[in-house]
């Protein structure tokens, strides 16, 4: 919407220029031709220069003159060189320059108040001049053609309909390009069914009509009229296709559509047939004021018409600008941006420009429409343009990017990064196509040269700067996306080998190194062709980095820690480490830190400037260390064979052996505790099985245990009261709680359990 906004200012503003270069009417080159010879001036000028007395006397004024003439200049020769002029100060040049334009505007106004005044003077004139007779005569001479041309137009139309709807069909399912394609077709033929319909109105009159192969110029100013709107028609109904909404390459509603093409038709045909017909009949035969005078009616007609078509079309167009790319109106209360504000007076410009318009065809009652209605149907022309390659960017990236089954198999995350990216690219390019239209606008209306500003030395080289800067971005991007799906191809563990935990860690470093690499290298090259000189850059980079290193120290400790653990691979993503006193699963290294996620689910950042030891638990093989305390009173040989058969149990369990590496390593007695005596022995695991195969031998020897009647003791608690001097203990007092009424019988009626 802000771009429609602009160029209807464009154009207001551009009025004006295009007025200026709009050659005068020659009503006033008449009345500049009546001080010809002929006035009284000039027959007064002949009787004087016939009387001898009178012609002596006039050359000796004349002689008189040109000596002193003569003698002015030789005194100025003489005197000293006047001072050189001093500068004028930018006040006063600004002052003059707003002086100077407000006398302009000031003379303009004046003018078109003037000529204002003449106009029903004009208007008159044009009604004395115009003669029915002459009116008739005109009818009758284009009523054979005209008939005849309609007729073959009609009857080709028939064929172009039916056409049109077959069209139409396919393309409610298609895409934009086979949507433009089908309404290229529909076009074409539209302009075939006009030319056979000229050609059939031009033939019928050459054999039928008055003499054979003659026709007549009111006959062939009919034929050009009706080609030259029928053709104006033909590329309306192709930007709107009012009857088929399906081969409408520009999003605007139905209801838009069709009102658009009931203007443009009404308009192109009084235009048309008025300016190309009506006029030079008339002025062949009443004289070029009479044609003057109809163009301007005509003229002021259009105009008014579209006024009133504007007022009306006021809300409903501003609703449609109001409602966002997904079809949907904001609610009333809810607040807007500047766009949707704006949106509400997109008519007022407009209405501005129509009214310069009225203003200046009034003014001007010759042939100012025209070069006026040519600026600004190229303008018009450029924004479509510029809406239908907006609006094929808009779809292209509503319906993405779909790779082939094979490629998004091996490549699973491309299609979604390349559909992520997208849309910023398509952003871009619909800017460009948005700085096109509003440099293209400007020159049509006159506002700037475009073309002599593109071929000089500061255009030329801002274009090229910016096409190679888009290329150095597009190349660098097309690099990035490479290397990334190189590495999800390394990575993805359904094709190839599958990577191991040192590969995935290095493959990732690498990764963001080569982004943050390919970055910093496009930036300098951009910088470069902007015509920046990055020598300075990379020497102030150079000290910004060493007073970065002073002052971030830690930070550089950390880089340099991260990196001497990548080279010693003490870890790598998946691994169970205890890093800084945390044990986790590592998720993400980088050259600063590493990421740990604990058994709880808590995720740690932990720099490596605060790492002094990195214990890994998934290096080659694993252990689990079974330390199974039994009671004092047990046999150790029968807890020995117990931990021994259920070895052998868990190797046979299919799910559990696969994970061993070796037979059950004995230890032995290992330790006396509180309770109980500690048996040890050890299993060798896979990396990182050594936690769920211990839970399943734990759970088999609680089992066996069980059924051996071998018992697994648990810390036990004597209670001592001491004794007298002469060896007794003391009584033990036993004190009963009263019990609540009826307690004591239920307990005392309560049949035991041996009954």
């Amino acid at each position: 919407m802000l771009r429609i906004l602009a160029i209807l200012c464009l154009m207001f503003w551009g009025v004006a220029a295009q007025a200026q270069f709009v050659p005068s009417a020659p009503a006033e080159d008449a009345a500049a031709e009546q001080s010809a010879p002929g006035t009284p001036s000039t027959e007064a000028l002949i009787q004087l220069l016939r009387d001898d007395a009178a012609r002596e006397a006039l050359i000796s004024q004349l002689e008189a003159g040109a000596a002193a003439t003569g003698a002015a200049a030789g005194e100025a020769e003489a005197a000293p060189p006047s001072e050189p002029e001093r500068p004028t100060s930018v006040g006063r040049q600004i002052a003059e320059f707003t002086t100077g334009v407000a006398q302009g505007v000031a003379d303009q106004i004046a003018l078109l108040l003037d000529r204002l005044q003449n106009l029903p003077r004009t208007l008159s004139a044009l009604g004395d001049a115009v003669d029915p007779g002459v009116v008739t005569d005109a009818l009758v001479d284009l009523a054979f053609v005209i008939a005849v041309t309609y007729a073959a137009f009609l009857a080709f139309r028939v064929i172009s309909w039916r056409m049109s709807r077959r069209l139409a069909r396919p393309a409610e399912t298609r895409g934009w390009l086979p949507t433009a394609g089908l309404n290229l077709l529909s076009t074409l033929t539209e302009v075939v069914v006009v030319l056979l319909a000229y050609g059939a109105g031009y033939l019928l009159t050459l054999l039928f009509y008055n003499e054979f192969g003659v026709i007549q110029i009111r006959q062939s100013l009919y034929l050009n009229a009706f080609l030259t709107v029928e053709m104006a028609k033909v590329i309306g109904r192709a930007l709107l296709a009012p009857r088929y909404s399906s081969l409408r390459l520009i999003s605007i509603p139905d209801a838009g559509a069709q009102s658009l093409w009931r203007w443009l038709s009404k308009s192109t045909t009084i235009l048309g047939y008025g300016l190309l017909l009506a006029v030079p009949i008339v002025n062949s035969s009443a004289g070029y004021f009479a044609g003057a005078s109809l163009n301007m009616a005509i003229s002021a007609a259009v105009v008014l018409y579209t006024t009133f078509r504007v007022v009306r079309a006021r809300r409903p167009v501003a609703q449609w600008l109001h409602k966002d790319a997904d079809g949907d109106t904001p609610e009333s209360g809810q607040r807007q941006p500047i766009l949707a504000q704006m949106a509400d007076l997109w008519h007022w410009p407009v209405l501005v420009y129509l009214l310069v318009l009225l203003a200046i065809v009034l003014a001007r009652p010759g042939d100012v429409l025209l070069p006026m209605l040519k600026a600004t149907s190229l303008i018009v022309a450029t924004v479509v343009i510029g809406m239908m390659a907006v609006d094929f960017l808009r779809r292209t990236a509503a319906h993405g990017v779909r790779l082939p089954g094979y490629l998004s198999a091996r490549l699973p995350l491309l299609e979604k990064r390349v559909n992520g990216l997208v849309p910023q690219f398509l952003l871009v390019i619909r800017l460009i196509v948005i700085a096109l239209v509003i440099a293209m606008s400007l020159n049509f209306a006159g506002l700037w040269d475009f073309d002599r500003w593109l071929s000089s030395d500061a255009g030329s080289g801002l274009v090229s700067a910016l096409v190679s800067v888009f290329l150095i971005v597009f190349v660098a991007f097309l690099v990035w996306l490479a290397l990334a799906s190189w590495v999800e191809f390394r990575l993805n563990p359904y094709y190839g080998r599958p990577p191991s935990s040192r590969e995935t860690t290095l493959l990732a470093l690498l990764r963001n190194a080569a982004t943050i690499a390919i970055l910093v290298l496009t930036l300098m090259f951009t910088l470069s062709e902007l015509g920046l000189d990055i020598a300075p850059l990379l020497a102030s980079a150079g000290v910004l980095g060493l007073a970065i290193g002073f002052g971030a120290q830690k930070m550089v400790q950390d880089i340099i820690t991260g990196i001497f653990i990548q080279f010693e691979n003490a870890m790598n993503v998946g691994d169970v480490v205890t890093v800084g006193g945390i044990t986790g699963t590592v998720e993400k290294l980088t050259v600063r830190s590493v990421s740990l996620r604990d058994v709880s689910g808590t995720f740690h950042i932990i720099p490596f400037s605060s790492v002094d030891l990195v214990s890994n638990f998934m290096r080659d093989f694993s252990y689990f260390v079974a330390d199974i305390g039994v009671a004092y009173r047990e046999d150790i040989e029968m807890a020995k064979a117990a931990m021994m058969d259920a070895f052998e149990e868990l190797r046979a369990d299919p799910e559990q052996s696969q994970y061993l590496l070796g037979d059950l390593e004995w230890f032995g007695l290992n330790s006396f505790g509180d309770s109980a005596i500690v048996l040890r022995a050890r299993i060798k695991t896979l990396p990182g099985k050594q936690w769920g195969v211990g839970r399943a031998y734990n759970l088999i020897i609680k089992r066996i245990f069980d059924e051996r009647s071998i018992e697994i003791p648990f810390p036990h608690q004597t209670i001592y009261f001491g004794e007298d001097r002469t060896g007794r203990a003391p009584a033990l007092h036993i004190r009963q709680e009263p019990s609540e009424p009826g307690t004591a019988e239920q307990i005392k009626h309560k049949p035991s359990s041996t009954e």
